[in-house]
C-alpha cells in the first residue's frame, strides 16, 4: 500500500519549512502553498505559489520546487527525495511528482476540490510507472488554517472593496 501515514519529527520539521514558504505566498497575495524538497536531510529546493504574480497557471509551488531540484541535482530523476507541501497536490503537480520519481509526498491540508493523492482522485491508483509513498495530514491544522485565512481575507476584500 502506498498511502502510509507515519508522521515523524523529520516530517514535522520539513513541513514547518514548507509553511514558511506558504506564508511568503500569503504575504504576496498568492494562495498560500509552500513546498520544499529534501534529500539526505537537507533542503535542496523550495518554492511557493506564484500564479497571480507571474500570470502563469504553471507556477504552483510543487512545479517550481521540482524545477529547482532538477537544476540543483543536474537531472530530472529525483529518486531518494521527499517533497513536503502544505496542500495536497493537484493533478498537474501530482503528475510532475510522479514523473520526477520523487519517493515520498508529505502534505498538510487535504484539497477537497483538486487533490490528486486521495481527496478528489488518487493518481497512485492508476497503472503509472512510479507510485510515491503518500503521507497526508502533517501539520494539517496549521496548513489548513493559513489557507482558510487567505480565502476569508479574499472574500472580505471582494465584498468590501475600498
Amino acid at each position: 500500500m502506498h498511502n502510509i501515514k507515519i508522521i515523524n519529527d523529520k516530517d514535522i520539521f520539513f513541513m514547518n519549512r514548507a509553511l514558511t514558504y506558504a506564508k511568503k505566498a500569503y504575504d504576496s497575495d498568492e494562495v498560500p502553498v509552500g513546498a520544499v524538497i529534501e534529500s539526505d536531510g537537507r533542503i535542496i529546493a523550495s518554492a511557493f505559489n506564484m500564479r497571480e504574480t507571474s500570470k502563469n497557471a504553471l507556477c504552483h509551488a510543487e512545479i517550481d520546487a521540482i524545477r529547482r531540484a532538477c537544476k540543483r541535482l543536474g537531472g530530472w530523476r529525483l529518486s531518494g527525495c521527499t517533497i513536503y507541501v502544505t496542500l495536497e497536490p493537484c493533478p498537474m503537480c501530482a503528475g510532475a511528482i510522479i514523473n520526477a520519481r520523487i519517493n515520498r509526498v508529505v502534505y498538510g491540508a487535504k484539497d477537497s476540490r483538486a487533490g490528486a493523492f486521495g481527496s478528489v482522485m488518487n493518481l497512485n491508483n492508476y497503472p503509472l510507472n512510479h507510485k510515491p509513498v503518500i503521507v497526508p495530514g502533517v501539520c494539517a491544522d496549521e496548513c489548513g488554517a493559513l489557507i482558510s485565512r487567505f480565502f476569508y481575507k479574499l472574500r472580505k476584500k471582494r465584498n468590501n472593496p475600498d
